[in-house]
């Protein structure tokens, strides 16, 4: 069941977007050559909860950390550890945060020092691609346009779409209906109407589209072992139009010039 949010609620998942990118604009300064994932994840967390709210993926189903850590080929669901970031490596950092009963959703894939042209291009045309599903999630369009945007925009750049990962709507829950593809045809999956927040998540990999999930039973990666980028925003539609929730904005301002 999809879960329609007022005007007033949204206000209120906007409240938990806005702490959630400001957090983003703290772990964008620790992410760094020698850096350990558990330290950065470590910041987030301590940036969160000293702001009143609560890591929303920390003890969710036994997992153990605030963030998601995507090193390289890790899809989703990487554990925080002591793996020390190398010069060359990419990682996407996936965070929830839950603020006064209400749930923000938010990935960015950042550049360790200096990345493979090819990898850079993989995570320009994902970040890409999410701004161009947000351009087709529109009120009275359909979920499938929002995933065949981002479907089409990645395949015709010769990239591949994970398919067992998707978005998906949030709210109270950090996983709500509906679910949010990365593939599939126009015109087809629910009515995208006033009240709806999604979490709009594309997952590209530079090789194959398949994956495996680790031992951990948690850690997917690609089954291929090449690089996977991830991109995501929180959005809301708000009087027939689409307002994005969470920004990037604090991250881009810790960057400068190496922001995607």
């Amino acid at each position: 069941m999809i879960f329609l949010k007022t005007p007033q609620e949204i206000e209120k998942i906007q409240e938990a977007a806005t702490l959630l990118s400001q957090t983003f604009g703290v772990i964008a300064e620790c992410v760094a050559p020698g850096v350990t994932t558990r330290s950065i994840d470590n910041a987030a967390r301590e940036f969160i909860q000293s702001h009143g709210a609560i890591p929303s993926c920390l003890g969710y189903g036994g997992f153990p950390g605030t963030c998601c850590m995507e090193v390289n080929e890790v899809v989703v669901h990487g554990f925080p550890s002591s793996y020390a970031l190398r010069d060359g490596d990419i990682i996407g950092v996936d965070c929830v945060l839950e603020l006064n009963g209400w749930n923000a959703d938010m990935c960015y894939t950042f550049p360790v020092g200096n990345v493979a042209p090819e990898v850079m291009e993989l995570c320009q045309t994902t970040r890409r691609s999410l701004d161009i599903g947000i351009e087709a999630c529109r009120a009275g369009h359909r979920l499938g346009d929002i995933s065949n945007a981002i479907q089409t925009y990645c395949e015709r750049r010769g990239y591949s779409v994970v398919r067992e990962m998707c978005g998906h709507g949030i709210g109270k829950k950090m996983h709500e209906d509906p679910e949010v593809p990365n593939y599939g045809r126009r015109g087809t999956g629910a009515v995208i109407r006033n009240g709806m927040v999604i979490a709009i998540e594309p997952m590209i990999n530079l090789g194959s589209r398949n994956i495996v999930i680790e031992r951990d039973g948690w850690t997917c990666r690609t089954r291929d072992r090449k690089p996977s980028a991830h991109y995501e925003h929180t959005v809301a539609i708000v009087d027939g139009e689409t307002r994005v929730l969470t920004t990037f904005d604090y991250i881009a301002d810790a960057l400068g010039d190496r922001f995607i």
